[in-house]
């Protein structure tokens, strides 16, 4: 409360971190548990998975193809068919929005943070 006693100033610590290519307010507290959605990973992980059932079912013969009709790089595909391989944890905690804060899409297709 000010000397006047009409202001009350309120210091709330936040922390601006990067999460799927947009910035997120990190706050203390209680309020740090919440999910935080990756919108970025999982739609990657969706993606990926949607593509293996593609290749299962024989909708398409190769990577290439797939890459040519999606048209996309076939080297891209191919890195995020990998996400079929994350534990069923692992995805569900990205779906769920409760990955770790290291688990992103660059660091899950190796190119770091």
């Amino acid at each position: 409360m000010s000397a006047d006693g009409h202001t009350l100033t309120v210091v709330i610590p936040l922390a601006v971190k990067q999460r799927g290519g947009r910035k997120t307010i990190i706050t203390p507290g209680v309020l740090e548990v919440e999910s935080r959605h990756d919108i970025t990973l999982i739609k990657a992980v969706a993606r990926a998975f949607r593509w293996q059932r593609m290749l299962e079912t024989g909708r398409f013969a190769t990577i290439t193809e797939l890459a040519a009709a999606e048209k996309i790089n076939a080297s891209y595909v191919s890195r995020i068919l990998r996400l079929t391989l994350l534990p069923p944890d692992a995805v569900e905690a990205i779906l769920d929005g409760r990955q770790p804060d290291v688990m992103t899409l660059p660091g899950l297709l190796g190119g770091g943070t």
